[in-house]
């Protein structure tokens, strides 16, 4: 899978005003590398400066040096995450076969599971506490797009191309189940032991539940 197509971030002040040298992108990128891993760790509330500091490598003082506070380390991230979360639904074709169309939703939702495990743990942390951060997103952003694919999946189901079903909860579903591979990885582990991929076979389970939900 690609990487994620990202915004950059800005910073205020005069690092912002000046072209950035392959140096400063590379420790802006280390810092955000080790931000991950402490945020989807711990939390926005758990993690610190230091702890980014010391995964990253780097003092707390030059970590401050290209971010202003934990808070600007963690808006950057969710800034070019965010984009990418909206892809996969936004990929859903209103002109192509819907049993094919939400198979391929639900696929490419286990892609970012596999792929981007600490990211969905950080949009995971972040709606446990509330979303207070990307609320605006959600209502503005996301909202929207899943109320246009609930248009298109009730007129499918209308004209008896699939299942009669309510489209929020089969998205929320699909999140659901999909995400959980990420978020929950430890438990899946544990139950499944060390060493085993934890999305072996998903992939063909989850097909063959929407195929029999989703069968007009």
């Amino acid at each position: 899978m690609a990487a994620p197509r990202l915004p950059t971030a800005q910073k205020s002040g005069s690092a912002a005003k000046a072209p950035r040298s392959r140096i400063q992108k590379r420790n802006r990128q280390i810092i955000l590398d080790a931000a991950l891993e402490v945020f989807s760790t711990h939390g926005f509330r758990g993690a610190t400066l230091d702890q980014i500091a010391t995964q990253a490598g780097l003092s707390k003082p030059n970590v401050l040096y290209y971010f202003d506070s934990k808070d600007a380390i963690h808006r950057d991230l969710l800034t070019r995450l965010l984009d990418t979360w909206l892809d996969p639904l936004r990929m859903m074709n209103p002109a192509g076969d819907p049993q094919a169309e939400i198979m391929a939703y639900m696929r490419r939702k286990l892609e970012l599971s596999r792929d981007f495990p600490r990211e969905s743990r950080l949009f995971a942390n972040e709606i446990l506490q509330g979303a207070p951060r990307i609320e605006s997103f959600i209502r503005d952003d996301l909202r929207p797009l899943v109320d246009d694919k609930a248009q298109l999946l009730n007129e499918w189901a209308k004209a008896g191309r699939i299942a009669p079903i309510d489209p929020y909860h089969l998205s929320i579903s699909i999140w659901a189940l999909t995400q959980h591979y990420a978020d929950f990885a430890a438990q899946i582990a544990m139950i499944r032991g060390d060493g085993h991929d934890a999305l072996e076979g998903a992939e063909t389970f989850l097909g063959a539940l929407y195929t029999r939900l989703l069968a007009p």
